[in-house]
């Protein structure tokens, strides 16, 4: 007899974040490669868990065609190992599909059909540029439901600035500089790391090379660097490469229980699903997404944003997160918000983007039991958001000094 359970975050792993294009170390690997590299890393490290016991598998890819495409989540299944009984699908919600991959195996434990899940993402952004497989349909921009701009995220961000003229490019410059100089050190500390699974990689020539950390980082970055970046998606516009995600290829895949299945393995989950939500938003002005989502999340969970401890928010722009950070009230600096820095640094390879998120989230809620909750957040292509909170199992109630 099926009962309501509690959801948990096991376990999650990535693999690298590589730099999409010709000059990135995965341009001669595929994109299902990458996803099985991440699923064969999560299992293997959690051994306990039969393989014959996953329910389903499901693996979220923005452009779903070519080596990204034939349902991910059966065929990346098969590819690593997994015994031919556990079936798989594929999900798509552009930036939000491993949060997507994530709620939907996180609803079906929830409501009993489930005692263990796969769920993750994968982007080869070198392979396919965002909308390069898309057709949109003609009657968006004909009979004026969407803006043509709307499709370009970069166009979207600028909009951001024009809707909120206090939150001011000297700002942006600076939250994305600090993203830089997070992530360098939370490397230098040793804390991004452990939840990464080396990949084998091949360059042009031949060469074979091995894959151990994320690509894109630019830790000399400074705020004169920022200054006299170009604004590519406007003249004299406010958004540049320096305060936006860089184009990224790289793969995420987490690891999902009911109680009774952590019961009877006697395993030790990271985190617990306190509540989820989605929401839309004018796509002309994607980036304000999180906003009611998360309001939406805080509200099922009977929570206010006070109570959250700790937040991994999506940097897709500086000028997204800013965005959010200044509608609830927290300075952009806080110490709460994205402790080990970004996407800006480390890449957002779209579809994939979530579970880093939960990722970094769990290794963060180990170290501070004195927080209970967390957010992780995102911005989604033509206006949407996303938003799940989680509840820290560590969590002593003991304030810290």
């Amino acid at each position: 007899m099926a009962e309501i359970s509690d959801v948990f975050f096991v376990d999650g792993v990535r693999t690298p974040f590589g730099r999409a294009g010709e000059k990135g170390m995965y341009w001669n690997t595929r994109a299902d490669d990458l996803a099985v590299k991440a699923t064969i890393g999560l299992m293997e490290r959690n051994a306990a868990v039969p393989a014959d016991r996953i329910d389903d598998v499901a693996i979220a890819a923005t452009s779903q065609t070519g080596d990204q495409g034939l349902t991910l989540g059966r065929s990346v299944a098969i590819l690593a190992g997994l015994p031919q009984t556990v079936p798989g699908l594929a999900v798509e919600r552009m930036c939000a599909g491993a949060m997507t991959s994530v709620t939907t195996m996180g609803a079906s434990i929830g409501v009993g059909m489930y005692d263990f899940a796969l769920a993750g993402g994968v982007e080869h952004m070198g392979h396919h540029p965002i909308g390069g497989n898309a057709d949109p349909n003609p009657r968006f921009v004909a009979e004026r439901m969407v803006d043509p701009g709307a499709l370009n995220m970069g166009v979207t961000a600028e909009r951001i600035f024009d809707r909120f003229p206090h939150l001011t490019k000297e700002r942006s410059d600076r939250f994305g500089m600090l993203s830089q100089h997070k992530v360098q050190a939370a490397y230098e500390a040793g804390k991004i790391q452990p939840d990464l699974v080396s990949v084998a990689t091949k360059s042009a020539d031949g060469a074979w090379g091995l894959a151990t950390e994320d690509e894109g980082r630019r830790p000399q970055t400074t705020l004169e660097d920022l200054a006299a970046l170009k604004t590519p998606f406007r003249p004299h516009g406010r958004v540049t490469a320096g305060t936006s995600s860089p184009l990224t290829d790289g793969a995420t895949m987490s690891l999902l229980a009911g109680g009774g299945a952590v019961k009877e393995f006697g395993l030790a989950p990271k985190m617990r699903m306190v509540s989820f939500a989605f929401a839309g938003v004018q796509p002309e002005i994607m980036g304000i997404g999180p906003i009611p989502s998360s309001e939406k999340a805080l509200k099922k969970a009977g929570l206010t944003i006070a109570d959250i401890g700790l937040f991994e928010l999506n940097e897709a722009f500086a000028i997204q997160v800013i965005s959010l950070l200044d509608h609830f009230g927290i300075a952009d600096d806080d110490p709460r918000v994205n402790q080990w820095g970004g996407a800006i640094a480390l890449g957002h390879p779209l579809a994939a983007s979530g579970v880093r998120l939960m990722i970094q989230l769990a290794a963060q809620f180990a170290e501070r039991p004195d927080v209970r909750y967390g957010l992780t957040a995102m911005c989604v292509g033509l206006g949407q958001g996303g938003s799940v909170i989680w509840e820290n199992p560590h969590f002593d109630g003991k304030k810290r000094k």
